[in-house]
């Protein structure tokens, strides 16, 4: 494979699904890109299948999983979007490349643990760097995070409860990660501080817009704790999430328990070993690409303080592409203007909410939100 010509963006992790996606994105963006991963053929085989790759600019880079190597590999660069998980294990070496060659990095993670280590491994050295650390631009976190901040627009209001609700199966890359959080401690956010959820909790929740409910769980602790722990405005935030098919998340549950009684109490390798078996049993092939009838989301928080309440409720489809237009459009972005906040900052502390709802509605991922105040 030849050196590749050097582009402003880096994705690594193009093999995957969602990193296939942000490939896609860029090149509606008009974006110049290298399409990065371990396995070159792989990487080649899955951007060979992108629609209307002819005309967009990229190349294709094998590079090895370590810190020397990726570095060289961004260097000259301006953004790494990062798509490699679990992020706890493999997260480290690119964040440490990026930094060491002058990149922003942005990465899909779903992991709270990950986002913790990384904001208080990396997050001041960026933050000196003037660079940008924003793991965890995805629809299952940042698009309930542009609601929130859309509710937070009601002055008064201290306490976040978020629900995160989509229809489909998740990809191989995002299974091995829920399994991989299951060995990690979880926390919501109590009047500014972390406290530890159940492993084994779970909650009915009403869906917005019918007349059912869904089960949900806390989902390794979610994104926005640690968003909105330094946020003047919040206190208190509670995050929930699942899919809209209860049979997969009864199986969920089950599968929390039996990590609790049979799996917990191996050593650190064992755990690994037996989750990494069952997640691959769960979803090995690469997903089919979503249908915007059948995979649909929805974003719902209800924000509320002592004398007022909000609640703002997003409808959309196909959660995935939106984490690669979300991925996307930050690159673009970060090319064109220095974020709003450098260090670690989530999507809407960097980019502003209004103008991430802008983007999504723009390409058809998701509805005008809806929106109720009391005060």
């Amino acid at each position: 494979m030849t050196e590749p010509t050097q582009r402003p963006v880096v994705v690594y992790g193009v093999s995957g699904y969602t990193g296939r996606l942000i490939c896609e994105y860029l090149r509606e963006l008009h974006v110049p890109f290298i399409a990065a991963g371990r396995d070159g053929k792989k990487v080649q085989a899955v951007v060979d299948k992108i629609p209307g790759m002819e005309n967009a600019q990229f190349d294709v880079a094998e590079v090895s999983h370590d810190v020397e190597s990726l570095t060289r590999l961004f260097e000259g660069a301006q953004v790494v979007c990062n798509t490699v998980g679990p992020f706890i294990k493999y997260g480290p070496e690119v964040v440490e490349a990026a930094l060491a060659a002058g990149c922003h990095y942005t990465d899909t993670t779903g992991e709270q643990d990950w986002l913790i280590a990384a904001q208080s491994r990396f997050g001041k050295a960026y933050a000196d760097a003037n660079l940008l650390l924003s793991p965890c631009i995805a629809q299952m976190y940042t698009t309930s995070e542009i609601a929130a901040n859309i509710a937070l627009e009601t002055p008064g209001l201290d306490t976040l409860d978020v629900l995160v609700l989509w229809k489909g199966f998740p990809t191989y890359a995002s299974t091995q990660t829920i399994f991989t959080i299951l060995k990690a401690d979880w926390f919501h956010l109590v009047n500014n501080e972390y406290v530890a959820w159940d492993h084994r909790a779970a909650r009915e929740c009403v869906v917005p817009g019918q007349h059912g409910t869904a089960l949900t769980v806390p989902w390794g602790g979610m994104a926005h704790p640690v968003w909105f722990k330094n946020d003047p405005r919040v206190a208190t935030v509670t995050a929930t999430g699942g899919v809209l098919d209860r049979a997969v998340m009864d199986g969920v549950v089950a599968t929390t328990g039996m990590f609790e009684e049979q799996i917990r109490p191996l050593e650190p390798a064992a755990q690994e070993a037996a989750l990494s078996d069952i997640a691959a049993g769960l979803q090995s092939d690469m997903p089919p690409r979503e249908n915007p009838r059948v995979n649909t989301s929805i974003d719902s928080v209800y924000a509320s303080g002592p004398l007022g309440r909000a609640h703002v409720a997003i409808h959309g489809n196909s959660n995935y592409k939106q984490t690669g237009l979300l991925q996307a459009f930050a690159a673009y972005s970060l090319l064109q203007q220095p974020p709003r906040r450098v260090g670690f900052a989530s999507a809407c502390q960097a980019f502003g909410h209004r103008e991430l709802l802008g983007v999504l509605r723009q390409f058809g991922l998701v509805l005008k939100p809806v929106v109720t105040v009391h005060d």
